[in-house]
């Protein structure tokens, strides 16, 4: 049974995130005010249906899925791409593939304790994010 994503979780942590937007072709604009964020996540899952809503002061972004269905993703919200996108179960970890200009791009979600990770990959750039739940 996958680990219970559900709740509210505020980031503590945010390693290596100019470069993995670097990876992404993010002008140098826009990351210097991503680096300043600390986004929170809202994460709800019902079944094979997931909603993870990513809220900032500067631009939200809201991802809703079902877990192991191809769908296109718009990133516009990230950096102005579209991808087809699977997300699935690996063990007790949320792992996503998008397949489009990006090569190795991805993320993983899971949960140590009180604490949610994840780890954001580009073009070999990998970022870790650590949030606490609230």
């Amino acid at each position: 049974m996958p680990v219970d994503l559900n709740g509210y979780w505020k980031m503590i942590s945010n390693d290596n995130f100019e470069e993995y937007l670097k990876a992404l072709d993010v002008n140098v604009a826009i990351r210097k005010i991503a680096t300043l964020l600390k986004p929170d996540k809202d994460i709800s899952v019902d079944g094979d249906h997931v909603v993870i809503k990513t809220l900032s002061t500067f631009k939200n972004y809201n991802m809703d899925f079902h877990v192991g269905k191809e769908f296109e993703e718009d990133l516009s919200g990230v950096d102005d791409r579209k991808c087809m996108t699977t997300i699935s179960w690996e063990g007790d970890k949320l792992v996503c593939v998008q397949k489009g200009e990006k090569e190795g791009r991805g993320w993983t979600h899971w949960v140590e304790g009180d604490r949610l990770y994840l780890e954001l990959r580009a073009c070999g750039a990998v970022c870790k994010q650590v949030f606490e739940k609230t």
